[in-house]
């Protein structure tokens, strides 16, 4: 194992992916993981996750956890305290790109789930193809259609079962808004509660590093160097993260573009494969204090 970008193999920090990385199909992190995570915290190690969710689909794996320091949510687009329970960092899309991310939505007749801090907002779902998409999205309000909200918005996620692929419905879409914003794309079923959808997913987002904001953060707070970090995730919005750090690490059931900018990778979600790794590289703690004030 060659850790890239100059890393000397002493690593300060571990960014974690949640779905599909610390989060398998039972629903829950391994008990092996969830251990092996305590005693790197236990050490100084700034363990830190770094996710696609909302706040509201990340609170409760962090209260399971018992994780106090700030994560990644929105893939980039924020910064949730789990002390405070609130966004310590957010970006909201600019007017105009919302304005033609919903004219897209409106020519193709793509459902939507428009998201600020702490809420959701969807049009009642046309068929139970839709009405599925929405399961376990926390904080979700359905709301006449014309009632969608157009300010702070965080994030708009667009759904179609029209596109072949997810690549396909966001390069449609980048060109149709054609403004600075950050894309992420992805199958539905990659997320074990929708095996099976034939939704393709694109989220966007507010102009950001995705979640390389992470490697920001961790820098500005704590003086902990890119090359000082590892970072395991499994889908195309890690690859930001991957690109950014010390050592790169790919879930054994990640998407192959996500892949192929990793520098190892490792077994599945539902397996103690994470602590195993952890057991097998060498940590430092870091530079400064990682604990967060609830003042």
């Amino acid at each position: 194992m060659t850790p890239s970008n100059g890393s000397s193999g002493v690593y300060r920090a571990l960014l974690l992916d949640l779905d599909g990385t610390l989060i398998g199909p039972s629903g829950s992190p391994h008990p092996e993981t969830t251990a092996c995570l305590h005693e790197l915290v236990e050490r100084g190690v700034h363990v830190m996750i770094a996710t696609g969710r909302s706040e509201g689909g990340t609170r409760g794996v962090m209260r399971e956890l018992g994780f106090t320091n700030p994560a990644i949510v929105f893939n980039g687009a924020g910064l949730y305290c789990p002390v405070k329970d609130k966004l310590l960092e957010e970006r909201t899309l600019a007017d105009r790109t919302i304005d033609l991310t919903f004219e897209f939505s409106k020519i193709h007749d793509l459902p939507m789930v428009v998201m600020r801090a702490g809420e959701k907002f969807a049009r009642e779902p046309k068929t139970e193809l839709e009405r599925s998409a929405l399961i376990d999205l926390e904080d979700l309000h359905i709301v006449p259609e014309a009632e969608l909200p157009r300010e702070r918005l965080i994030r708009i996620t667009m759904y179609s079962d029209v596109f072949a692929t997810s690549a396909d419905l966001e390069r449609a879409l980048v060109a149709h808004v054609n403004r600075p914003a950050y894309f992420s794309h992805f199958p539905l079923n990659a997320l074990y509660e929708h095996a099976g959808s034939p939704y393709q997913v694109v989220d966007v987002q507010p102009p950001c590093r995705g979640k390389a904001e992470a490697v920001r953060y961790l820098y500005e707070t704590h003086g902990i160097l890119p090359e000082e970090i590892v970072a395991i995730g499994d889908a195309t919005n890690d690859i930001p993260m991957f690109e950014a750090v010390g050592l790169a690490v790919a879930m054994a059931n990640a998407m192959p573009e996500a892949a192929k900018y990793a520098d190892r990778v490792i077994g599945d979600a539902d397996s103690a494969t994470i602590a195993e790794l952890v057991g097998e590289l060498r940590w430092a703690p870091s530079k400064k204090d990682c604990s967060v004030s609830p003042s």
